[in-house]
């Protein structure tokens, strides 16, 4: 077996899937008609990843992010849950904050001084006596389905919908391995981006472009998983592992040379690099027996759930619809694009890192995604969010690349010359990201009709 070969015990279900009928047209990233069928049709019906737990310690915590038109409240109830709650009070519909996060007792309505208990309750009313009924009797926050996994705050707007597990199929149980409930959040960057949100997607759903955009993955990764080793699934997530510890057979041959990015990887797990100067092949192999045998000692007792590729390899998730999940063995790389409230040719992009290292090993690299850990594992030591234009600072040199050809391909979308792609096999994920989206759409189409034939029918 190749390095590069995913071994059976760690595959995922058989997934057959016609892509022959896949139609990606350029409409899709720049009408306003489809933008508001995304919305309605699979945008408020799918889990969506939001906020994390571990920022929302103690009751009365909260977060408020934005997806789309939607601002959602995410809040620490007195029991220990989180629910979620839509921000816009019951009033005359102003947002109720427009914090990124905070602490409460009560969330009071900036423009008429309403109060709702973090439950949602609406308790206290301006002037009550001047309504024909008291609102406090009839009114509250409306709520979102919510559920809490990984240490990640999941929404659902519609109230209908699938568990989450079941939303997540096979991404479950590989998640949960890792337990990075309280991992802390060391990187947090979002930047404004000029082009449809499903333009940074399509990219992290393929490999083809890597080579031409990040040639610099080749010292530490194989290249061979560009065209095999990628899976999907029916909920519409795929997996594609990236083995690491490995130069690469591809571009350097059979005997490639030992990277100095390998050569710390070895130094940290104790094992001499000049052993494997005339095998640097067999490094990936020591360095997972290295971390079974010293890991739970040093802090990493989650590496008793894993699996060896998953010590080594980076597992490279499409979460459907808007995530690119990257875990290695002690962080995992969230990146997230979030659709404009208005605009199809525009975007959020969230370039968020969770890292965890004990105490013992305080600035060690992931080499999955050069970025240094600096602090202890743990809740705490949250860096501060930054928000941007794409351009005004650097988000890493990765991030950098790929949403510079992400702004450059919604150019060309708006070209007469571009009608719709021609699509290699490697790049079968993006047309199955594709046509789940027209699927999820139907599908609430569908249902929509079921209701309203059965209303009409109720009616006669």
């Amino acid at each position: 077996m190749t390095a590069w070969q995913v071994e059976p015990s760690h595959q995922w279900p058989q997934f057959d899937v016609d892509l022959t009928d896949v139609s990606i047209t350029a409409d899709r990233y720049l009408s306003a008609e489809f933008f508001a069928s995304e919305w309605e049709g699979m945008w408020t019906k799918v889990w969506l990843l939001m906020g994390r737990a571990a920022q929302m310690p103690e009751p009365g915590d909260y977060q408020a992010e934005e997806i789309g038109p939607e601002s959602v409240i995410m809040v620490r109830q007195q029991s220990g849950e989180i629910r979620s709650f839509y921000n816009v009070c019951q009033h005359r519909g102003s947002r109720l904050t427009f914090a990124e996060e905070g602490s409460v007792s009560r969330f009071v309505c900036p423009y008429h001084s309403w109060e709702y208990e973090t439950d949602g309750s609406l308790v206290k009313v301006q002037d009550v006596e001047d309504f024909a009924e008291d609102p406090c009797a009839t009114k509250r926050l409306v709520e979102i389905r919510t559920e809490v996994f990984a240490g990640f705050v999941w929404i659902n707007m519609n109230p209908e919908a699938e568990t989450l597990q079941e939303f997540l199929g096979p991404l479950w149980n590989e998640w949960a391995a890792y337990e990075p409930d309280d991992w802390p959040r060391v990187t947090a960057l979002t930047a404004r981006v000029d082009c449809n949100w499903k333009i940074i997607q399509d990219n992290f759903c393929e490999s083809y472009h890597l080579p031409s955009v990040h040639p610099q993955l080749m010292e530490s990764h194989e290249e061979s998983y560009r065209y095999s080793d990628f899976q999907m699934s029916q909920q519409g997530h795929n997996r594609m592992i990236m083995p690491g510890a490995t130069p690469s057979i591809t571009q350097y041959g059979e005997s490639p040379p030992l990277p100095e990015v390998l050569q710390e990887r070895l130094r940290r797990w104790d094992l001499d690099p000049a052993d494997f100067v005339d095998d640097p092949l067999a490094a990936r192999r020591a360095i997972q027996q290295q971390m079974r045998a010293l890991g739970p000692e040093r802090g990493h007792a989650h590496y008793d759930n894993l699996h060896d590729l998953q010590l080594t390899d980076s597992h490279h998730y499409n979460l459907f619809p808007n995530c690119s999940v990257t875990f290695a063995a002690d962080g995992v790389l969230l990146q997230r694009m979030r659709p404009h409230a208005t605009d199809p040719q525009k975007c959020l992009f969230d370039h968020w890192y969770y890292g965890f290292t004990p105490a013992s090993e305080k600035g060690v690299l992931d080499v999955a995604t050069n970025i240094r850990i600096d602090g202890a594992g743990g809740p705490g030591g949250e860096v501060e969010h930054e928000v941007f234009d794409f351009g005004d600072r650097s988000m890493g040199l990765i991030p950098d690349q790929d949403l510079s050809i992400a702004t450059g391909q919604q150019l060309g979308m708006r070209s007469r010359g571009f009608t719709e792609p021609v699509l290699a096999g490697q790049e079968d994920r993006v047309a199955w990201f594709h046509k789940k989206i027209d699927i999820t759409i139907n599908q609430a189409k569908s249902n929509r009709a079921s209701k309203n034939n059965r209303a009409i029918r109720s009616e006669n």
